[in-house]
């Protein structure tokens, strides 16, 4: 469902992502990990066709992200962190806009939004202005939103960010229901939190590759391959919470 072969990508002298390759399949949730500044979320960025590599090639579907963007992208669900909100909409408001941004046809866009909204567990907050609630609540919001089309593909960064225990359960819970028939992506600072939602890893650092597997297999195979110290650089590095 996404392929990512040979990525790179600057920021004048620094190089955020350097050669990256991997893939996700269908029924897959692939938890992407390393410590600040490792380029999770440029890499992110470009798998949903947000920024453009410098070099690499990026598909979606079998749909080549250079030269078929729209067709790729509309099999993408995008959650990106610190995902912005329209504060003076109501939720109710602000899934409607997106779903027309989707073209979804009009008779399909309410029941589209009850859908997402019952998914995500929000809909007793339809009426509510997105300026009131709570930091939880939004990243809910752009959750219902990144899923409202029912794509295939999932890019979630940082989705479990400013919930709650409670909330936390609950979107781990919807997360695993979708990966169903989804292939889904996920950067998360709480190592703890990817065993609960993902069957594989992968840990770059400064741009690269350095670890790839099931959680449960990294960590087993930690004393012969040296694994076990890139998840004690992580804590290190504040990744754990």
């Amino acid at each position: 469902m996404l392929k990512l072969a040979g990525l790179r990508k600057s920021f004048g002298s620094l190089r955020a992502v350097d050669g990256l390759s991997f893939s996700v399949d269908k029924g897959d949730v692939l938890g992407l990990l390393g410590p600040n500044g490792a380029g999770k979320s440029t890499t992110l960025r470009m798998a949903a066709g947000v920024l453009i590599p410098d070099e690499g090639e990026i598909e979606v579907g079998g749909a080549d992200m250079a030269s078929q963007r729209h067709t790729a992208q509309s099999s993408i669900g995008y959650l990106p962190e610190g995902a912005p909100l329209y504060q003076s909409m109501t939720v109710l408001e602000f899934l409607n806009f997106i779903a027309r941004t989707r073209a979804i046809s009009k008779n399909e866009i309410r029941p589209a939004i009850d859908r997402s909204m019952a998914d995500i567990r929000i809909g007793h907050m339809a009426r509510r202005v997105i300026g009131t609630l709570s930091k939880g609540y939004k990243r809910r919001v752009a959750l219902a939103a990144a899923i409202l089309h029912e794509p295939d593909l999932l890019i979630l960064d940082e989705p479990l960010d400013g919930l709650d225990p409670n909330q936390k359960r609950t979107v781990r819970a919807q997360i695993t229901q979708m990966a169903q028939d989804k292939a889904i992506v996920i950067s998360t600072h709480a190592l703890e939190e990817v065993p609960l939602m993902c069957n594989r890893a992968i840990i770059i650092h400064q741009g690269r590759l350095v670890a790839e597997g099931t959680p449960k297999d990294m960590m087993d195979a930690g004393e012969q391959s040296g694994l076990e110290a890139h998840f004690a650089n992580l804590t290190d590095h504040g990744l754990a919470s």
